[in-house]
């Protein structure tokens, strides 16, 4: 593994700019909307990468690199969209077995990228991170460890970690869950909670946040419990934060529970298949998104190789499967609905390439488009 060196890498002004300067605002120019493309570095792969994305036709135009650095297998935007943050899923942070955690300043007119710092994240193996509702907090899930961190930031600046948790156990499945795995972290939509899904432990760890230090502290109950071997990896609040949807990677199913915002608890309402019936061979899931309306809920499956399509009762917000339409790719780790979410982008892992469906607002289901963009290891998109 190429060992970290902190640097600004591909700094603004160094390449030619990917967009021309617009005044429309909001990160686009005349060509569409900026993105961001988190990779695993193997191959050809380098770092970050940034595009523009046309949700007038659905097209993506060949990503470029804009900062180079290793793994970065998660990324997410602070609020105001002035500052990006990268997990960086290695083990090899300054001597140790940890990994790392990069902050750079977002130029929305060139799409560059500037280092402001890089910090330890307490663990190994980071493979998600989260930014709170104000900016000033940013979490990580640590897989490799099995560990959570919460750091303050300053203007784009990370501090050391105001917290940290070390989980111990481990799950139903001796191969998978031998301990702890930590695979997402996610802010409740009022602020006051943060939620770690724990594939190892079958857990979702619940900590009250404190968003003017960054300091996390556990709810009580600390935690809720999944089916055992289920593995829950990412989840999702419904727009009436009132439910979430966990997708369990390993039973390949999802958790529809209900959230009680004043105590922070979570409460088993549904647990249903992204497979249809017919379908017998290997598969694990692995986003999950919901539509701003919360008419629809999408699964990515690996294996299948496709996205799981769930209409959401109104009455109740259980699911029902009603379509798995194909990524055009190898192992879809990661998806993402346009801002219009008029479109679905898949970043299949192994398949190289990135895939654009086209979505229908009223029945939620995708069609293909015949778009796919060749880059290596892709697993993370992120619309500015």
């Amino acid at each position: 593994m190429t060992p970290i060196s902190r640097r600004s890498l591909l700094a603004a002004g160094s390449v030619a700019p990917l967009f021309a300067q617009s005044g429309g605002g909001g990160g686009g120019s005349s060509k569409g909307r900026l993105v961001y493309i988190g990779t695993y570095t193997k191959g050809s792969s380098k770092g970050i990468y940034a595009a523009h994305f046309d949700s007038g036709t659905g097209e993506m135009t060949t990503p470029k690199l804009v900062a180079e650095t290793p793994n970065p297998t998660f990324l997410a935007l602070s609020p105001d969209r002035k500052y990006l943050y990268a997990a960086n899923e290695v083990e090899n942070y300054k001597g140790t077995h940890n990994g790392s955690l990069v902050s750079y300043k977002v130029d929305r007119n060139t799409g560059q990228l500037t280092e402001i710092n890089m910090v330890d994240s307490n663990g190994s193996g980071p493979c998600h991170l989260a930014v709170d509702q104000t900016g000033h907090t940013v979490v990580t899930a640590n897989y490799g460890s099995g560990s959570a961190a919460s750091y303050h930031i300053d203007d784009g600046r990370m501090s050391d970690a105001v917290s940290k948790f070390q989980y111990h156990g481990h799950g139903a499945d001796e191969k998978r869950q031998e301990g702890s795995h930590a695979h997402c972290t996610t802010v409740s939509p009022d602020n006051r909670f943060v939620l770690v899904n724990d594939l190892g432990l079958d857990k979702i760890h619940v900590y009250h946040l404190n968003p003017s230090t960054a300091e996390l502290k556990p709810a009580d109950p600390p935690a809720w419990d999944a089916a055992p071997g289920s593995g829950p990896r990412h989840l999702v609040f419904h727009p009436n934060h009132r439910i979430v949807y966990s997708n369990n990677e390993m039973k390949n199913n999802v958790d529809v529970l209900s959230w009680d915002p004043a105590k922070g608890t979570l409460k088993t309402l549904q647990s249903v298949s992204t497979l249809p019936p017919d379908f017998k061979e290997e598969n694990s899931t692995a986003e999950i998104a919901v539509d701003s309306k919360g008419k629809f809920v999408y699964v990515s499956n690996r294996g299948k190789d496709s996205i799981a399509v769930f209409s959401v009762n109104p009455q109740n917000y259980t699911l029902t499967l009603i379509a798995n339409t194909s990524t055009g790719g190898k192992t879809p780790r990661h998806f993402a609905l346009d801002p219009t979410e008029k479109w679905l982008l898949a970043e299949n892992e192994e398949g190289g390439n990135i895939v654009s469906l086209h979505r229908d607002p009223s029945s939620g289901l995708l069609s293909p488009t015949g778009k796919s963009y060749s880059i290596e290891s892709a697993v993370c998109l992120l619309f500015v």
